[in-house]
């Protein structure tokens, strides 16, 4: 930006550079000191013949008078500058004040009217990416491993490329190809013990369990490893063990931070759980797949038009009374359709409200024309209601359109 800056000041000051001079310097008189000294010259003899032939009769008083005029007249003419030269004179001055003054405050002015001056923050600089773009740079990365499917560096960017796009299962086998950059990362094998569990609907167990083991063994205090290991275990009931690792995980966040009281609440209740007698747990520790609901989606031929296959869509379980955030949501796009979900209390954050905690939830599914969760007009969905927690072979169709 100050180089920018910088650039542009000196150019003003070039261009004054280049103006100012000529305006300032003075006028040329039409002739020097010697022309009007002759012109005086000239005019004493004219003026001095006339008076002879005035006194010897030969030119009339009027006649002389007027001729006296007419030539006092040009002498002024001579001897005077020109009423223009004086003007230009003055006008160019002011002028060349001006310019000195109003150029650079005109250049910054209208920078700050018409300019974007956003662009010259480096960070700004960067072109807003669509979601068009990136598909076609995913595209373009999935063409390039294709022809060389050693290249772990580019598997790597494709599976943190296809979690943003939250399309889990490409992402989960895109980790698996990328070799020791992930097997010797505990960050990444946490990332895709992640992605993995989110494209089997949140089972933590098996593969994404012994990914989080080995993440703990690289790196015993990886955040997120500590998250999953502490899910995993309370999903096997373990909830003294779940609160050992999200108290670990505790330690290492900024205290009174939001993360922070969200992981303290789960720790408590862990805690609690782990201390009541075994027969009593079952009460406060719902399973996992107890609240589930799963079910398919279809696009009605109706909409089907209105849809491309590249359009994002989204399923999410809503609360029919109370908060408005989703319970659990789902990414795809058009293209996957019919798609199978599922959505369990593994899906909700840990010490949020999960499916179970209520008697009944809405089950949406939304093509996101703008490709965003919020609605907006002229997307496509579809919605079930009054669904039980446990519901099974839900059919869900997208046949409406938002105003």
């Amino acid at each position: 930006m100050s180089s920018f800056i910088l650039f542009a000041a000196l150019l003003v000051v070039a261009v004054v550079a280049i103006l100012l001079p000529p305006l300032l310097r003075a006028p040329r008189s039409s002739g020097g000191a010697d022309h009007r000294e002759a012109n005086l010259a000239i005019f004493r003899d004219q003026l001095a013949e006339l008076e002879r032939e005035r006194d010897n009769g030969s030119l009339a008083e009027t006649d002389f008078e007027q001729a006296q005029s007419e030539l006092q007249r040009r002498l002024l003419d001579e001897v005077e500058p020109p009423a223009s030269d004086k003007t230009i004179a003055s006008g160019g001055r002011k002028t060349a004040l001006a310019l000195l003054l109003v150029l650079p405050l005109a250049a910054a002015g209208g920078y700050a009217l018409l300019g974007n001056q956003r662009a010259l923050d480096p960070l700004q600089r960067q072109a807003r990416i669509t979601p068009q773009q990136i598909e076609g740079m995913v595209t373009g990365l999935v063409a390039k491993l294709q022809e060389n499917p050693d290249d772990h560096q580019g598997w790597l960017m494709l599976a943190r490329s296809y979690k943003v796009m939250e399309r889990f299962p490409q992402a989960a086998e895109a980790y698996g190809r990328a070799g020791a950059l992930v097997t010797q990362d505990a960050a990444l094998l946490a990332d895709y013990a992640e992605v993995l569990s989110r494209s089997n609907g949140g089972d933590l167990q098996g593969k994404p369990s012994e990914l989080i083991e080995q993440a703990l063994k690289i790196d015993p205090n990886e955040t997120q490893a500590l998250l999953l290991a502490g899910a995993a275990a309370s999903d096997r009931r373990q909830f003294a063990l779940a609160a050992d690792y999200w108290a670990r995980l505790l330690a290492q966040l900024e205290p009174g931070s939001e993360e922070a009281r969200t992981v303290a609440a789960a720790v408590d209740k862990a805690r609690q759980i782990a201390a009541q007698p075994a027969g009593e747990r079952v009460a406060e520790a719902t399973p996992t797949g107890a609240g589930a609901v799963s079910g398919e989606v279809t696009l009605s031929d109706e909409v089907a038009a209105q849809a491309r296959p590249d359009d994002v869509l989204f399923v999410f379980a809503r609360a029919e009374e109370g908060p408005r955030m989703p319970l659990a949501a789902t990414r795809a796009r058009v293209g996957d359709l019919p798609l199978r979900f599922r959505f369990d209390d593994s899906m909700a954050l840990a010490g949020g409200k999960k499916i179970s905690d209520f008697k009944t939830v809405s089950i949406e599914a939304r093509v996101a024309k703008a490709g965003k969760a919020q609605t907006s007009s002229g997307d496509l969905y579809g919605t079930l209601r009054g669904v039980k927690p446990g519901s099974q072979s839900l059919r869900l169709v997208i046949d409406q359109v938002q105003p």
